[in-house]
């Protein structure tokens, strides 16, 4: 018996059952959803929102074609994190540890760790900012709190209590699809936009798209997605991993690939509505320079109402309290599977102390960042050009793995899924060339 998805003390249902046929009936839409779905909700993290808000407001509708073609390179490459972690039973820093050199795995955690550390501090001090829009007091307090809140999460809940609440904080972004009925949109020029993809090659356009890449396809969303698969299989006491039960291939497979596209066109769309959203309300009044979320709900209050502006803040600080945990948590998984320590959060706090203590610490880090040690604007382009630098040799080499019959078996990963991974791999070299070609020569 199991901690049911709810938190009742039942045999918890399992999504990949369905598929199987071992169940009559489907089980309800969102316990059908999982690592897919948090991972993409929690791409659309503050630093991520004011990332998109900085889009839509310097070049107006010309860059949301970005969130249409990014979408099937961004579900390859979870779809692919996804599989590694259900065929092995590991994360993907436990088939680095196991298949690949020790100088490599190093140096991909701790790149992993400084830049989620940072992206953690900005996201926590984007969620202070907000809530104080909305709520005026002392920003530190509301740092503290924040930080607080997601710590007893991760170490306190169980692990079936836990997911279940960062699926139900996805729902915190519904707010900006919410905020585009609001603005005055020109579906006309946002039609355009979408069908005919224009790149500006000014410093700042480059910029930007290199940003909104980076954004997209984030390397602490692979580490967290294939971790979570991995948990999962303790979680669902009839799963194994697939090298041990081929059997179980066709439902995995099956669920991981409609969790996943349902997660990351969640994730894109969410996205896109922000970057209309700023596109159509920001951009007409001369307000081009948003350098943060709460910049961003703060700069829509005169121009599209009090309302749009609190729902705008509400959902930075329901984003954040989702991505803060996937953050310190994907950090926390990456440090402990590299030494062999017991990690995972169906495990109990003195069971993986030192797993539990590295997600208070990231995340104790983090606040630290965000109470001043270091600017939170800097933390934020850091953050940025740390995932994009490390973004490109975590997404070779897990391709590279995941096409590896040695390490996959019979679900090594073939085909157009492996061809998609390959592309968005390119797409984030030349992302990342062109980020130091403007930082360089600018």
């Amino acid at each position: 018996m199991t901690v049911s998805p709810t938190g009742s003390t039942e045999e918890a249902i399992d999504p990949e059952a369905t598929a199987s046929g071992a169940m009559p009936s489907a089980p309800p839409l969102l316990s059908r959803l999982g690592p897919g779905l948090i991972t993409g909700a929690s791409d659309d993290d503050p630093s991520g929102i004011a990332t998109y808000s900085q889009a839509g407001a310097q070049l107006g509708y010309g860059l949301c074609w970005t969130m249409l073609y990014t979408l099937p390179l961004m579900a390859a490459v979870q779809m692919i994190s996804a599989r590694i972690g259900r065929t092995t039973g590991h994360g993907i820093v436990g088939v680095l540890r196991e298949h690949y050199p020790n100088r490599l795995l190093q140096a991909v955690v701790l790149l992993l760790l400084a830049a989620n550390i940072l992206n953690l501090g900005a996201d926590l001090g984007a969620m202070a900012d907000a809530l104080d829009l909305i709520m005026p007091g002392p920003r530190w307090l509301y740092v503290v709190v924040f930080a607080g809140i997601c710590v007893t999460m991760q170490v306190f809940l169980r692990y079936a209590q836990y997911v279940s609440i960062l699926k139900w904080l996805t729902l915190s972004l519904l707010a900006y699809p919410a905020v585009v009925i609001l603005a005055n949109v020109s579906w006309w020029d946002l039609a355009k936009a979408l069908a005919l993809p224009r790149i500006d090659f000014s410093d700042d356009g480059l910029t930007t798209l290199v940003a909104l890449f980076g954004t997209t396809i984030s390397p602490y969303l692979f580490f967290w997605q294939a971790a979570e698969e991995a948990e999962d299989l303790q979680a669902f006491p009839r799963r194994r991993d697939l090298l041990h039960a081929p059997e179980q291939g066709s439902s995995a497979l099956q669920r991981i690939e409609f969790d996943t596209v349902i997660g990351m066109t969640f994730s894109n769309l969410v996205a896109l509505a922000i970057m209309v959203t700023t596109a159509a309300v920001l951009h007409p009044s001369g307000i081009t320079d948003i350098q943060t979320s709460a910049q961003a709900a703060a700069a829509l209050r005169p121009l599209a109402g009090p309302f749009s502006a609190m729902v705008f803040a509400l959902g930075i600080v329901g984003t954040g309290l989702l991505a803060v945990p996937v953050l310190a948590g994907s950090a926390a998984y990456a440090i402990g599977e590299a030494r062999r320590w017991p990690v995972g959060f169906d495990r109990r706090p003195l069971e993986a102390r030192a797993f539990y203590g590295m997600v208070a610490l990231a995340t104790l880090t983090g606040m630290i960042i965000s109470l001043g040690a270091v600017d939170p604007i800097k933390a934020l382009y850091w953050s940025a050009v740390v995932n994009g630098v490390i973004a490109v040799p975590v997404m070779a080499v897990m391709m590279l793995a995941a096409a590896r019959s040695d390490i996959m078996g019979a679900f090594a990963v073939r085909g157009w899924l492996l061809r998609l991974g390959w592309i968005a791999t390119a797409c984030m070299l030349l992302a990342v060339i062109a980020m130091l070609a403007t930082t360089l020569f600018s």
